[in-house]
């Protein structure tokens, strides 16, 4: 099974979330929040020269001799956000290319850096492959994670398959 940074992100975020995504319940493309954070990417990308990066089944925002940068349209979720990035670098690590992780926010509410900097070492590298069995179980299985209930719901492109 291809375990990618979107998986990554959802599990931390909300395990139905992931679970939906995950075995292809799609709603993301009548999600505002999703299009403008899409709308973001768009705009970083016709400003740089070094723009999103396909490799196997992850997508990279940026990469730089020194940094794989992540952006992010708001700092809502920063540990899932955090996570995502630190399995690029991994997914990279795994390829031979050693790089330190940027990630960026458009919008910060809830952290007082723009910009959180991060590095993968062996610990957190065996905790990402001990997350993707995680998730790779979460995915097979036949019953649907309940509804998590919490305030970041109501901004989710999942809200209405979950409560209504």
């Amino acid at each position: 099974m291809n375990i990618n940074g979107t998986l990554i992100n959802y599990y931390f975020h909300c395990k139905r979330q992931c679970w939906l995504h995950g075995n292809r319940i799609n709603l993301e493309d009548n999600s505002e929040s999703v299009k403008i954070g899409k709308a973001i990417h768009e705009i970083k990308a016709n400003k740089s020269k070094q723009t999103e990066i396909a490799i196997d089944n992850i997508k990279i925002d940026k990469l730089t001799n020194e940094y794989l940068i992540e952006l992010k349209k708001s700092d809502a979720d920063v540990e899932a956000s955090k996570w995502q990035l630190l399995f690029y670098l991994k997914v990279l690590k795994d390829k031979g290319i050693d790089r330190k992780g940027k990630l960026e926010f458009v919008e910060k509410n809830k952290t007082s850096n723009k910009i959180i900097y991060l590095e993968l070492d062996d610990k957190k590298a065996e905790y990402l492959n001990e997350l993707a069995l995680d998730i790779e179980k979460l995915l097979l299985s036949q019953s649907i994670p309940e509804a998590i209930n919490e305030p970041k719901c109501k901004k989710c492109a999942y809200y209405e398959y979950c409560y209504i």
